[in-house]
């Protein structure tokens, strides 16, 4: 048979029907590759990306707690597994109840506020308990601040501590190499979770409330109203001038009984007065606030009314915990009560001390 060379056109035609085929072809060939599942890693690029990820540089996990300090440490996986029984414990309570359940610590609060050993609380029972732990916290805070701040006062050490060298502190107390702080974009928070950025927000709002004299340093009282605001000496004089604020109508610096007994408020042209619980008001001033008896409050027996020592803080606590969780309302609490309403009490001051200030403040 004699060989015919193809023509122009056959070869045209040619071409114009596998073209499109190949690239039909070409295609299906791509979608059916990108549906396959990928192909399990080695060895050798599991161990890579593992230690890639472990980098603190990289990521970083870990639960804040409520405290600025109370949790400067690197928690390890042991740790996290048995800390998330007792997430509300973030003050000294941890070193006893690390092993314990929710119940366990209950039961063992419950066991120590128990002076006569009759399986009830008392509202007084309830009070002193709540007050001893009041006590104890506020020493602790105070004992602390200063190491802590010697601690953060370093670059330079010149008396006060500055953002800079909290922040840094913040993140290396967090496991956090000193090549990770010294390149870390405090806007951008590289390589932290969202929880740890809210926190340093938070924080950040609370350095600005503290820093009195200086925007971006603390001085070793304000260190400790940004660390413990409830046992700063300059948050409570600040809680007795608003106290001043709103209720001395006469401006004579001293508070009496009848201006902090009836609230007034201003209308339009008028001045309404208001007496709900006038009764009870008047009964606090003389028991909390009116400490010589003479009918009027000056700024120290204030500072004594507004300080966490003062018994009121624990006397409103209990009763607070009475009305909440008496369900037989024999004006007293039973084990089986506590045990039924454990956030209530986890978060309380009976047993989570800092959390619950911490939390008002």
């Amino acid at each position: 048979m004699k060989y015919r060379k193809p023509t122009k056109s056959s070869l045209f035609l040619r071409w114009s029907y596998s073209v499109p085929l190949l690239s039909y072809l070409a295609f299906f060939l791509l979608i059916w590759t990108l549906s396959l599942p990928l192909s399990p890693f080695t060895r050798r690029s599991t161990i890579i990306l593992n230690s890639q990820w472990n980098k603190p540089e990289d990521s970083f996990e870990i639960r804040m707690k409520n405290s600025n300090f109370n949790s400067d440490k690197v928690i390890s996986d042991n740790e996290v597994t048995e800390e998330s029984k007792n997430e509300y414990l973030v003050n000294t309570n941890n070193k006893e109840n690390v092993n314990k359940n929710q119940n366990e610590i209950l039961q063992d609060v419950f066991s120590r506020a128990d002076k006569n050993m009759d399986r009830k609380l008392d509202s007084n029972e309830l009070s002193l308990w709540i007050r001893k732990k009041i006590m104890e916290h506020i020493s602790l805070a105070v004992s602390n601040n200063f190491n802590l701040f010697s601690q953060i006062d370093v670059d330079p050490k010149n008396g006060v501590v500055t953002w800079k060298e909290y922040h840094s502190y913040f993140l290396k107390k967090r496991g956090f190499s000193s090549k990770y702080v010294k390149k870390h974009d405090e806007k951008r928070h590289k390589g932290l979770l969202r929880s740890v950025k809210e926190q340093i927000l938070r924080d950040k709002a609370y350095w600005m409330e503290a820093a009195r004299s200086n925007p971006d340093a603390l001085t070793v009282d304000e260190f400790l109203a940004f660390t413990h605001p409830e046992s700063s000496a300059a948050n409570q004089l600040a809680l007795v001038d608003e106290l001043y604020d709103k209720f001395d109508r006469n401006g004579d610096d001293f508070l009496t009984e009848e201006e902090f007994a009836v609230l007034q408020a201003e209308g339009n042209d008028e001045t309404m007065v208001i007496r709900q619980d006038e009764h009870e008001r008047r009964a606090e001033f003389r028991k909390a606030i009116d400490l010589n008896g003479d009918g009027k409050a000056d700024r120290r027996e204030l500072l004594h009314y507004v300080a966490p020592q003062s018994p009121r803080h624990s006397e409103h606590e209990a009763e607070a915990l009475l009305a909440l969780a008496d369900v037989d309302k024999d004006n007293m609490l039973s084990l089986n009560e506590m045990l039924a309403h454990p956030d209530l009490f986890l978060k309380s001051k009976m047993v989570d001390t800092a959390r619950s200030f911490h939390d008002e403040f």
